[in-house]
């Protein structure tokens, strides 16, 4: 099945290919300049630091929906060994085995093409076995430094978590933005907080991810307005699950990472940030989320920290 005519149609407006030239593989992380960075830094004034990652463990999100993609199998490889010989100083070392969209995490512009397409018109088929993804990979990523701004939509709404099948709109998102007192810059990183990893929380994973809520093929139009640098949220899918289209599934994803150069992240926990933010009454704050820089990578595991 192809996709509709309408996903084309969002597409062309929201193209960035060759916006920041043809050999361009970040896309919209561009966006973060020095001063950008500047600017983000001036929002810390009480110095609270949020941690925004789930654990990594082996009971972790995954189900088994998505093949392939398993929690962290994690394993000693020594323990205590006095590799220089007896009395001498002893070390432990451990391995894990993990997809790299397992948890908390982004994605590169890599993670989906479409119309045998990636990010910047380049040929979905650079995606080897054996190297991984050639342009755009997670480690041509730099640094994810940057403004971080909340949308906090379920609190906006009074609610503890969004339906399952509540898609959010623009405008949720606009309404979240004057909830929070915030204006949307050019080069934020938008965190979208629907209350769904509450589902996950609570220990039900197989629930946490279907059906949830999610941004809504709408979305990425208003992201491309304001010039958003990246965007994460709270949710197994990122976004409505199942689609709010009968057919289309993952458009948001395609319109962000292949037509826009969006980086974006899913299964970031919100929650203390939500609770911290509404303490504060401020929604902006700066936000480290640095990727780990695995070579060929399409996403990669992350720890951010919002510092208030």
């Amino acid at each position: 099945m192809s996709l509709p005519a309408a996903f084309h149609e969002i597409a062309a407006r929201v193209n960035n290919w060759g916006r920041w030239g043809v050999d361009d593989e970040i896309g919209t992380l561009n966006l973060i300049t020095d001063d950008v960075v500047r600017s983000a830094a001036a929002e810390v004034r009480s110095g609270r630091r949020v941690p925004l990652a789930l654990p990594l463990k082996e009971d972790g999100v995954q189900t088994g929906l998505i093949p392939g993609r398993v929690n962290p199998l994690h394993a000693m490889v020594q323990i205590n060994q006095e590799l220089f010989g007896p009395g001498t100083v002893a070390t432990s070392d451990d391995t894990v085995t993990m997809g790299l969209q397992t948890a908390t995490h982004w994605d590169a512009l890599t993670h989906v093409s479409h119309s045998g397409k990636i990010y910047n018109g380049r040929p979905a088929a650079t995606i080897t076995a054996h190297t991984g993804a050639r342009f755009s990979g997670i480690e041509k990523v730099p640094y994810i430094v940057s403004r971080g701004v909340l949308l906090d939509v379920a609190r906006t709404k009074g609610l503890g978590r969004l339906p399952g099948d509540h898609a959010v709109s623009p405008e949720d998102l606009d309404e979240a933005a004057k909830f929070g007192g915030v204006t949307v810059r050019r080069g934020d990183i938008v965190l979208v907080r629907t209350g769904q990893i509450q589902v996950y929380l609570a220990g039900d994973r197989h629930m946490y991810g279907h059906p949830s809520p999610g941004l809504s093929v709408r979305t990425p139009e208003w992201f491309h307005a304001r010039d958003v640098a990246a965007v994460a949220d709270d949710t197994l899918t990122f976004e409505i699950f199942p689609p709010e289209i009968e057919g289309l599934w993952l458009p948001v994803h395609a319109l962000h990472l292949v037509e826009m150069g969006l980086t974006q992240g899913q299964n970031w926990d919100l929650e203390k940030l939500s609770t911290a933010c509404a303490e504060e009454g401020r929604y902006a704050f700066l936000l480290s989320a640095m990727p780990e820089p695995f070579v060929g990578g399409t996403g990669t595991p992350v720890a951010p920290v919002a510092v208030l």
